[in-house]
């Protein structure tokens, strides 16, 4: 039989009929996708030509490897069988536009088979995903795509479908090999009518037009707009924000140098380009919405619908945008102020997504602008910001009172030491976490440590307010204690709330603290037990422990506060780094919430669940949230700090184990904090 696209079909021939075709459907999507792309190019700069071998590997496990994807067993084996599938099968299309030109003319001989073997499993594989991911939509329908239009999702995979399907009864007329090619060769052993591969071809080639046709007004853009976005992924720590501005070398330029006209993000423009590529690169998939606190709780965020709130802003504004104009319409009107502000900044949505979409800077950029600039901010962030300007806490204490919970210990203020206890805001004034403060300066001493604090020297780290907007002030409270550093030559430090260990070490490099060993107490208190520096910690009754979005997830410190206290006897049933927030973060400890929509709730459920006795925190933030949540939903656990567990136990304890552990450790030294003997 003559290939169908070198027959005549009335007056035009086969070839001119895919030319028209295909012409207008591939001219369609060049056209949408660079309406996209000059769309994108329209937002701010952005460096992320750095690590280019980190970039490459990225691509190469994120993007080929599909990791994250797979991270959904279930969801992700399906979208792995059409990924792969469909770049297998399309290198077969060249070969189905050219009437086999291809295959006979340009692959050697020797490759025919192998190539046509890895076609057709290409085409079978991705049937298999397409079936299963069919399935799932209208028989075993998921909770969260109940009662919405299914439509766009189902015509696509029908389409895939039937490019797949048909492939095979095409195949059937090209003397498939039986080694090669089982399916086709079986197929052709039904020996069908040449009206059937004819008809089974332009059907084929027609869903592949229509296909192209749909990319880019559909949420399958992503299938051109995932590689960048995944190439172009931020190389710093996950939640590291950026200065307002940097000098050559990198580092964020001083206050008294800076000269910016406006702040933050109040216009699509001013997103950079590379947060523009999230709108069209997002899959739709809802995994940043499954994990989001704010959305569980029912408040107005949703990060899926911000990423797509971006895409659809452009799409509807282009051409005043192109113009260089500025629609009537704000970006932040299209969002919503609620839904910008109801973020905890706990990064789940950042960490869940397949194709490396950053949700929460969009949100602290448009946070900046409306701290810095416009004014418009939840007002009870009025009495925190006023009180860390003047204060350096957003309690509002005096700092000559920051020092007074170690009144009565034998420790080092305001001198050089080889520690620095970084004690925060909340150990220095919440009676509850003071206990925290003094346990873990006991077991720093215990353990043989020259450590010390800043006493009224230390300043808030300034997380609240940078995660707050107020980016300004931060950078105040930063320089001011890198100062204090500076002077007393500081250059290890231990914090035991998250939020500061996380700013320390890996904000303040923008700062000039870039040499500054910052570790968690959970962290270097589980590495001197295992230095036999502090005694194991004896189980007294059922334990879990609840993991800190900025230790767990952020900090990647997920096994050493569990080591700490000898294990947990039930986890959550989120925990890790898949844990679910307090609700603390983000600056939310000191806004209002509405008491029908509680994340800390939603949490405290869940470590209620686990039936334990106590649960254990390594967060002053967590700690209160936690108890607060607790006491709301009836269950009654104790709520403890990991250093306090231990702490109390060596208290109790004391005669015992000193004993004990003097003979443990007779002839051999104690710690004598150097670097060597850390390392």
């Amino acid at each position: 039989m003559e290939h169908p696209l070198l027959q005549t079909y009335g007056p035009l021939d086969g070839w001119m009929i895919l030319l028209l075709i295909g012409g207008v459907s591939i001219g369609f999507f060049l056209y949408q996708v660079q309406l996209a792309t000059r769309l994108v190019l329209l937002g701010a700069s952005d460096d992320r030509f750095d690590s280019p071998s980190k970039r490459v590997m990225e691509v190469i496990t994120g993007w080929l490897g599909q990791k994250r994807v797979l991270e959904d067993r279930v969801v992700g084996v399906m979208h792995v069988l059409m990924f792969w599938g469909f770049l297998m099968l399309s290198t077969d299309m060249f070969d189905l536009a050219t009437a086999n030109w291809f295959s006979h003319n340009v692959l050697p001989e020797l490759l025919n088979g192998p190539w046509n073997g890895m076609v057709e499993f290409g085409y079978t594989i991705a049937l298999i995903g397409c079936v299963a991911a069919l399935l799932r939509r209208v028989v075993f329908t998921p909770e969260k795509l109940k009662g919405k239009s299914q439509l766009e999702g189902n015509f696509i995979l029908i389409l895939i479908m039937t490019i797949t399907s048909t492939s095979f009864i095409v195949e059937s007329a090209e003397s498939p090999s039986a080694t090669w090619e089982p399916l086709g060769h079986w197929i052709a052993g039904l020996g069908l009518a040449d009206g059937a591969i004819i008809a089974a071809y332009w059907a084929h080639m027609l869903a592949i037009c229509t296909f192209f046709v749909l990319i880019p007004v559909s949420k399958h853009m992503h299938l051109v707009m995932a590689f960048p976005n995944v190439f172009f992924y931020d190389t710093e720590p996950m939640a590291k924000m950026r200065p307002l501005a940097v000098n050559e070398s990198g580092q964020a330029v001083p206050l008294e140098d800076l000269d910016l006209e406006t702040f933050g993000v109040s216009s699509y423009e001013q997103f950079s380009w590379r947060q523009l590529i999230d709108g069209w690169a997002c899959t739709t998939c809802a995994r940043c919405q499954d994990v989001c606190p704010a959305y569980e709780s029912g408040k107005a965020l949703n990060p899926m619908q911000i990423v797509h709130d971006v895409r659809n802003y452009a799409n509807d504004h282009a051409p005043i945008l192109l113009k260089g104009e500025t629609p009537d319409e704000s970006i932040l009107d299209r969002m919503s102020a609620d839904a910008v502000w109801a973020c905890t900044t706990c990064h789940a949505c950042v960490d869940a997504c397949p194709v490396y979409i950053e949700h929460v800077p969009k949100l602290t950029d448009l946070r900046r602008n409306a701290m810095m600039e416009t004014m418009e901010y939840p007002e009870e962030l009025n009495v925190a910001m006023g009180n860390l300007e003047s204060a350096s806490n957003p309690y509002g204490f005096g700092m000559h009172e920051r020092g007074n919970w170690a009144e009565g210990l034998d420790i080092k203020i305001g001198e050089p030491a080889e520690y620095i206890y970084f004690v925060g805001c909340a150990a220095s004034f919440d009676e509850g976490n003071q206990k925290v403060a003094r346990a873990t300066i006991g077991l720093l001493k215990e353990a043989g440590l020259d450590v010390g604090i800043l006493g009224m020297q230390e300043g808030c780290s300034g997380d609240p307010a940078r995660r707050a907007g107020n980016e300004y002030l931060f950078q105040m409270l930063a320089e001011t204690n890198m100062m204090t550093f500076q002077e007393l030559g500081v250059k290890r430090i231990v914090a035991s709330c998250p939020h500061c260990f996380h700013t320390l070490g890996k904000e303040y490099a923008d700062f000039g603290g870039a040499d500054l060993e910052v570790f968690h107490h959970s962290e270097i208190l589980a590495k001197l037990q295992e230095e036999g520096k502090l005694p194991d910690a004896e189980k007294d009754g059922s334990v879990t422990f609840h993991d800190p979005c900025y230790l767990g997830r952020i900090g990647g410190i997920v096994d050493e506060p569990r080591d700490l206290i000898g294990g947990v006897d039930v986890e959550a049933e989120r925990h890790g780094t898949d844990s679910f927030c307090c609700g603390a973060g983000g600056a939310q400890m000191w806004m209002e919430e509405d008491a029908d929509k509680r994340v800390n709730q939603i949490r405290a459920k869940e470590i209620a669940a686990t039936g334990c006795e106590t649960v254990a925190v390594g967060c002053p933030f967590c700690s209160i949230m936690v108890k607060d949540g607790l006491d709301s939903v009836g269950a009654e656990m104790d709520v403890k700090d990991v250093a306090e567990i231990l702490w109390e136990q060596i208290v109790a304890r004391d005669e015992e184990i000193q004993n004990g552990y003097k003979k443990k450790v007779k002839g051999s030294r104690f710690w004598k904090s150097s670097q060597r003997d850390f390392v």
